[in-house]
């Protein structure tokens, strides 16, 4: 009984020094790329970059946003300040986390799980800098209400909800972001208007097993931007699309979705059964979705991907 006692004790506290361990290491790895960090924005303040995906750069975003940002807001002027995020996860991996260090914008970030609430404060991100989060599913419902609190200009929206961002873009009015930042899904390709069908608890693997047919096209949100006075200005390559506010844009040039899109080479694709199959290509991706359901944003026509791509 006491040796076996003395053998959990000894492989509990082995796992404790485990985790200890790797969050050292993860702290080390994230302060050479903040340094690396600051060393490429004050690169990206001498140059004028054609295109914004060579401004990309990864701190602490997925596929290099921080290094877009960074570029956008040294030549779209900032009145204030603040930033919303939702759809953050942890913040470990977030599109505002480097804005928050290393600009010291204040912000709020909206996740349905806590995880995000308890890395700020075990991170003192909480305690060094204004940042608010709130627990919860953001629905086209609830949208203002939730941001109600920060009214008014601000400085950066992301958007990343993995499904009905635009419809979330398109309800947020009670403020008015100098940039955007929104996921699209590359797998509908550069031209139609399309997004899956508005869902509050919409959850792509429970919309299509293929895990694919989720969010909304490029042209979706161009055109939602055009309604609402935004002009797409670039990518960071990969998912993200970033906006500029008209009457903000300055020098910065507009650009069309057929311009900068890129085919996905993400093999994030799944059989009824739930297992991977890596598909390759975004004509067989939508033929793996080809029964998913879609809707035209413009002229509201809803029907299937085959039937919107002639599949």
């Amino acid at each position: 009984m006491i040796g076996r006692l003395a053998q959990r004790f000894r492989l509990l506290f082995r796992s404790e020094l485990d985790l200890a361990k790797d969050e050292m290491i993860r702290a080390a790895r994230e302060a050479v790329r903040f340094e690396a960090g600051l060393n490429h924005a004050r690169w990206l303040a001498s140059q004028d970059l054609g295109c914004l995906e060579d401004a990309r750069h990864r701190v602490y975003s997925q596929f290099g946003e921080d290094g877009c940002l960074q570029y956008l807001i040294q030549r779209v002027p900032i009145a204030n300040d603040v930033f919303i995020e939702f759809g953050v996860e942890d913040y470990r991996e977030a599109n505002t986390r480097f804005l928050l260090e290393k600009d010291d914008w204040r912000g709020v970030i909206v996740d349905p799980s806590a995880e995000a609430d308890v890395f700020l404060e075990r991170s003192a991100l909480k305690l060094k800098h204004t940042i608010d989060f709130i627990q919860g599913f953001v629905t086209r419902e609830n949208v203002n209400e939730l941001f109600q609190p920060w009214a008014g200009d601000i400085g950066v929206l992301s958007i990343d909800v993995d499904g009905v961002d635009y419809y979330l873009w398109e309800a947020l009015s009670v403020v008015s972001p100098r940039i955007v930042v929104v996921e699209f899904q590359r797998d509908f390709g550069p031209e139609l208007t399309v997004s899956t069908p508005y869902n509050p608890r919409f959850n792509r693997t429970q919309h299509h097993f293929s895990n694919l047919c989720a969010g909304a096209s490029l042209a979706a949100l161009t055109e939602l931007g055009h309604r609402k006075g935004y002009a797409l200005v670039g990518t960071s390559g990969a998912n993200n699309a970033f906006f500029v506010r008209r009457d903000v844009l300055g020098d910065l040039r507009e650009v069309a979705p057929t311009e900068v899109f890129r085919e996905s080479r993400y093999r994030e694709s799944k059989d009824a059964a739930g297992r991977a199959t890596y598909l390759s290509g975004m004509n067989a991706r939508l033929r793996a979705m080809k029964d998913g359901v879609l809707t035209d944003v413009v002229s509201g026509e809803t029907k299937t991907v085959g039937e919107f791509y002639g599949l």
